[in-house]
C-alpha cells in the first residue's frame, strides 16, 4: 500500500521517517511512503490517478488541493484546507484536516494548569492559519491574523508594541525559520514580549527558530511544531486505516 507527501519543499519534512518506522512498528509489509516534491500543482494530477491510498498535503498547496478532490469532511471543508487524502473509491478521494486537531491537542497540553490566553496573533494566513484559527475559535480565544499579502486583520509594518501587549499567544503558522533558510523569522515586535507571551512555532525543523530563540530572550514560554507534528499524523494514520481496514 503506498502512501506519500506531497508539497515544495520538501527538504524541512520528518513525515518519510515518521511513517515508515510507524510501518515498521506496526509489521506492515509492503507499505511504503514516499516524498513527492511538486513544483507545479497541475502535477497532482498524474499522483492522484496512480495506484497510492493516501496522501499528506504541506505548504503550499493545503488550500488549492481542494480543486482536485471530490469529497471532503465537514471541518475541513470550514476550514478551507486539507492536509490528509484518502482513497475512498477507485477515482474518489476524500479530504481531511487533522492540523487542527493535532495543534489542539498540543496546545491544550502546554497551556494545562494556566490560564487560556483571551487573544492570539496567527503569523500568516495560508492553509495551516485557517486550521489555527478554526481550532483557538473553538476554545473561544479571539484571533487576527498577521499578513504580508494584504490578507490578514494586519500587516507586520502595523504590529505596535500596545498590540503585541494585548495578544498573549502568538502563533508562527508561516513557513519562516525552516530550514534551510534558519536566519529568517516573522517581523514582530519581539521587544514588546514578555513573560506573559506564549510563542508557538508549528515549524519543527529546526527545534529552536528564530522566532522562538527571540521570545525565549524577552522571558515568554516557547514551543515548537514538533508535537503537532506527531499527532496531526497519528490522526491522519487513523484515517487511512479506518479506510484501509488494515
Amino acid at each position: 500500500m503506498k502512501f506519500g507527501l506531497i508539497g515544495f519543499p520538501l527538504g524541512h519534512s520528518f513525515s518519510k521517517a515518521f511513517f515508515e518506522s510507524k510501518f515498521q512498528n506496526e509489521n506492515l509489509t509492503g507499505f511504503t511512503y514516499d516524498n513527492f516534491p511538486v513544483e507545479d500543482i497541475d502535477s497532482i494530477k498524474a499522483l492522484l490517478q496512480s495506484d497510492a491510498f493516501g496522501f499528506n498535503i504541506t505548504i503550499p498547496y493545503k488550500s488549492v488541493i481542494l480543486d482536485y478532490i471530490n469529497d471532503i469532511d465537514e471541518a475541513a471543508f470550514k476550514i478551507g484546507a486539507v492536509n490528509t487524502l484518502v482513497r475512498t473509491s477507485e477515482d474518489s478521494w476524500k479530504g481531511y484536516n487533522t492540523d487542527w486537531s493535532g495543534f489542539r491537542e498540543s496546545l491544550v497540553e502546554w497551556l494545562m494548569d494556566s490560564p487560556i490566553p483571551q487573544k492570539a496573533l496567527i503569523l500568516g494566513t495560508g492553509g495551516a492559519a485557517k486550521a489555527i484559527r478554526f481550532t483557538l475559535h473553538q476554545l473561544g480565544i479571539i484571533t487576527s491574523s498577521v499578513s504580508s499579502q494584504g490578507h490578514g486583520d494586519y500587516a507586520y509594518e502595523g504590529l505596535s508594541e500596545d498590540l503585541i501587549a494585548e495578544h498573549h499567544l502568538i502563533i508562527n503558522a508561516t513557513p519562516l525559520g525552516m530550514m534551510p533558510e534558519t536566519e529568517t523569522a516573522p517581523l514582530i515586535p519581539y521587544e514588546a514580549l514578555t513573560e506573559k507571551h506564549w510563542l508557538f512555532d508549528l515549524v519543527y525543523n529546526p527545534a529552536n527558530t528564530l522566532f522562538l530563540a527571540r521570545g525565549a530572550q524577552m522571558g515568554a514560554r516557547i514551543k515548537n511544531g514538533l508535537d503537532m507534528l506527531h499527532l496531526q499524523a497519528e490522526h491522519a494514520w487513523l484515517i487511512w486505516k479506518k479506510y484501509g481496514k488494515f
